[in-house]
């Protein structure tokens, strides 16, 4: 597993442990970090910092490209594993279009349901092919 598939592994913990304890994830990770528990790639902080600073737009898109799911109702490991694949997607200019979307893939396929991969494949893939077309 490269470097950057364990910090997106390390942030969806993160992301996913906020979502659990209803805090933001910006609270979860500064208490790993004053736990001594601190991500050790840089890469954690830039993706759960990035959620973060995009997530009302990025839910705004998850919300809008995932026909009969609410966010509220998806599985916390999608629905984090979707903002992370979001943020790679619009806001990551260093990572190609097709890894953010086949890293997610990995995410889903090793912790989540059975159903998860193809919805979280249909989701992203849309915006991959309309990204340039979105509204700002």
């Amino acid at each position: 597993m490269s470097a950057r598939s364990k910090a997106r592994k390390r942030a969806l913990d993160v992301l996913y442990a906020s979502d659990m304890r209803g805090e933001s994830p910006n609270e979860a990770l500064n208490r790993a970090i004053a736990d001594g528990d601190a991500p050790t790639n840089a890469y954690t902080v830039t993706l759960v910092r990035g959620v973060v600073e995009h997530q009302q737009r990025i839910d705004e898109l998850l919300r809008s490209h995932s026909e009969g799911w609410t966010l509220e109702r998806m599985p916390a490991v999608d629905r984090n594993v979707l903002r992370l694949g979001v943020y790679e997607l619009l806001y990551a200019d260093d990572v190609p279009d097709g890894v953010a979307v086949s890293e997610a893939m990995a995410l889903v396929r090793e912790l989540s349901t059975d159903e998860s991969p193809q919805f979280v494949n249909g989701i992203l893939g849309t915006l991959m092919r309309t990204k340039d077309d979105l509204p700002e």
